[in-house]
């Protein structure tokens, strides 16, 4: 069994237990023990992070190409046309080598908490949605930014089978897994096919916390 805890990571809190700077930490918002991040989110985005005490599990879900897909909704700065966003799926080089979305649509405004951004003067936002099967360092904000559409708001909707459903910024949902998961949008992933099934309530029990060590975030 392994547990695994959805959070939303609010704005400008770091995705991890402590800091030398005493920046906002998970630990303001979680009080368990031994739970990692699997992945990270930047300071400056916002949005879904798991957390888990059982290392293959962590990193099962975290590997690239490991069948839990990401999904972003980023406001950006412009308005790219047709051939751009295109560019985000045919592949973009970047300074640590190829990266190539799964799937990139523009999108209405999506229905989550408002937060003041400040694009230039005179220029026009839009969001995008993109899907990802890797989470190298700010990978999204690159990404864009190579397409002309620098990222001005950054939220993770989905990882996997995994969604915001039911939390707000700050809060978090505990379940315990039975069996290992894979993602059933991915039916030709080569994890096992089995669901995780059988939920406990989190308790919210106060402890300390160790620091992840995961380097990747977006």
């Amino acid at each position: 069994m392994a547990t695994l805890i959805r959070l939303w990571k609010p704005h400008g809190v770091l995705s991890q237990f402590t800091d030398a700077e005493n920046r906002p930490t998970l630990k303001s918002l979680l009080k368990m023990t031994n739970v990692y991040p699997v992945g990270r989110l930047d300071r400056d985005s916002e949005g879904l992070l798991l957390l888990t005490d059982s290392g293959p599990l962590q990193a099962s879900i975290s590997r690239p190409g490991s069948g839990f897909p990401k999904t972003y909704q980023v406001l950006v700065e412009g308005v790219p046309e047709a051939a751009a966003i295109e560019q985000l799926t045919s592949g973009i080089e970047l300074r640590d080598g190829p990266a190539r979305a799964l799937s990139a649509r523009r999108i209405e405004t999506p229905d989550l908490p408002a937060r003041t951004v400040h694009p230039r003067v005179g220029r026009k936002c839009c969001w995008l949605e993109i899907d990802l099967d890797e989470g190298r360092n700010r990978q999204v904000r690159r990404m864009c930014a190579a397409i002309g559409v620098p990222v001005l708001r950054l939220v993770r909707t989905r990882i996997g089978p995994w969604t915001l459903a039911g939390l707000s910024p700050g809060s978090w949902r505990a379940e315990t897994l039975h069996a290992p998961v894979s993602d059933p949008k991915r039916p030709n992933s080569t994890r096992p096919h089995d669901r995780p099934r059988g939920t406990r309530p989190s308790t919210n029990r106060p402890g300390k916390s160790r620091a992840s060590r995961t380097p990747r975030g977006s």
